[in-house]
């Protein structure tokens, strides 16, 4: 019997260096690919939500409701899960100040991961154990193949589905449930 492969760290995929389009997935280094069809549902989520939530926004008492909002920023999440979710997002009243550095070591409270054939499985189970795990509280699957955006909020017993939503809807998606978000838009769609 041959012994189990030795499990990659976070200093493993800092040695690769900040432009490595790399990830690492339960101790495994993996590459990242883009579709046309992936890259065009990222490029809307990030439209959508950063033009609308990203920097400081005060509510009527003053208080900071705005946030950070970046694209594929590596975020470690542990020692073996070291990841660059499509989109990440920090509340500004939790973190004032920006995520730096490499990787990012603050736990964002949004992610959205658009699902692909060849990161499907990594997206659905062992990200979303990652993220669960850190307590990331909110998270989005967008599938350009189904033409869905899936809602997750965190729970202890593992992720709860909020809401799905269709490419002929205009909604109020938690966390960014303050202003219509225009789902079509992430599948090549003018609403």
């Amino acid at each position: 019997m041959s012994p189990a492969p030795k499990l990659k760290t976070v200093d493993d995929l800092v040695a690769l260096g900040e432009d490595a389009r790399a990830e690492l997935v339960d101790g495994e280094l993996c590459g990242i690919e883009t579709s046309g069809e992936h890259a065009d549902a990222q490029a809307g989520v990030i439209t959508e939500v950063r033009s609308r939530v990203h920097g400081p926004r005060r509510d009527g008492d003053g208080r900071d409701t705005g946030w950070w909002i970046y694209a594929e920023i590596t975020i470690a999440f542990n020692l073996h899960d070291v990841l660059r979710p499509d989109v990440a997002g920090w509340r500004r009243d939790r973190l004032p100040t920006r995520p730096t550095g490499f990787p990012v070591r603050d736990i964002p409270d949004w992610v959205c991961e658009v699902k692909s054939p060849s990161t499907a499985r990594r997206d659905l189970i062992q990200k979303r154990r990652a993220y669960h795990g850190a307590k990331v509280g909110h998270y989005w699957l967008v599938d350009p193949e189904q033409e869905s955006l899936t809602a997750l909020r965190w729970s202890l017993e593992g992720y709860v589905i909020v809401s799905v939503h269709g490419p002929d809807e205009l909604a109020r998606i938690e966390p960014f449930d303050t202003f219509d978000f225009p789902v079509g838009v992430l599948f090549g769609r003018d609403l």
